[in-house]
């Protein structure tokens, strides 16, 4: 179970490293266009909005990272706050925003954090 739990957690943090890509860099581009249904002027308009998200979404990626890589408690300990912090930003983003975000953020990550606090 343990292996999975780091898989699933490598997972969502690859997930993040991604949006923070698609939301600092391509927010303007086809990627970021076909993801956000904006034509480009609202991009354009929202592009320093999308970068933010993208920062902290960056930050969520960092932060599981290091718990994967630091040793326990630390490590677990980190994992389960990072995750449980996903799975909040996605349910609150997906009532607030787009319903999209709760299949893409949340659920992968509550499925990480379900493995890790087993494998726990």
């Amino acid at each position: 179970m343990q292996t999975v739990a780091q898989v699933l957690v490598g997972v969502v943090a690859a997930l993040h490293a991604y949006f923070l890509v698609l939301e600092m860099f391509l927010w303007q581009r086809a990627p970021g266009l076909r993801l956000s249904g904006m034509d480009a002027g609202t991009a354009r308009a929202t592009a320093p909005l999308a970068a933010n998200q993208g920062l902290y979404n960056g930050f969520l990626a960092a932060g599981l990272v290091w718990g994967l890589a630091a040793g326990d408690p630390t490590g677990f300990r980190a994992q389960v706050f990072f995750l449980g912090c996903v799975v909040i930003a996605g349910i609150y983003g997906a009532a607030t925003a787009n319903r999209r975000i709760l299949i893409a953020q949340a659920l992968p990550g509550a499925l990480a954090l379900a493995a890790v606090l087993l494998a726990g």
